[in-house]
């Protein structure tokens, strides 16, 4: 069977490949295509995270994986979407001076939003709203602490070498890691 004409075409113009297929997907469909490789990337962290880190012998908790998956696929990806294009759009330079001020603002706004949806999400995917708040305030500055570890380096290669269109791609292969430090 022949690919579909968006691939088709993706393979043209981009000259072929799995890279060329992707980039023009995120030309032509920049959200869903973000949301894919999110729901991809927290699936693949949440996996690793069972099976290689946590080893509960029990299998593959599929409501967790469901859980990390759809959040991947539903938050993480359509905020990322619009912050890391609203940020590219108000600092457009790429500098030391600019690199840094990013970096500085997705660590000490973004993060703890981002970790307030996280924990908020999982709570609610759970269908215990009623420890949101409690959750929050127990873990978040835990989160946000393994946040700078992790996303001021990362952010800091991001934001110097990374398009504004392949951002969450970068973002989703650290997210990876990082998925296994949260999970």
């Amino acid at each position: 069977a022949a690919p579909p004409p968006s691939l088709e075409r993706a393979l043209a113009v981009r000259g072929g490949g799995l890279w060329g297929a992707y980039t023009q997907l995120l030309d032509d469909k920049p959200l869903i295509t973000k949301m894919c490789t999110s729901l991809l990337g927290f699936t693949i962290g949440d996996l690793l995270a069972q099976g290689f880190v946590e080893k509960s012998g029990d299998g593959i908790d599929w409501k967790r994986l469901t859980r990390m998956a759809t959040f991947g696929f539903f938050c993480h990806a359509t905020t990322g979407h619009y912050f890391y294009n609203f940020l590219d759009a108000q600092i457009p330079k790429v500098t030391p001076l600019t690199v840094a001020l990013k970096v500085l603002i997705d660590q000490t706004m973004w993060a703890p939003l981002f970790m307030v949806m996280f924990f908020s999400y999982g709570c609610l995917f759970d269908g215990t709203p009623e420890l949101i708040a409690k959750k929050c305030k127990n873990d978040i500055f835990t989160a946000v602490k393994g946040s700078w570890f992790t996303w001021v380096p990362a952010h800091t290669i991001n934001f110097a070498f990374s398009p504004t269109e392949q951002r969450l791609l970068y973002i989703n292969t650290i997210q990876i890691f990082f998925n296994i430090f949260m999970s």
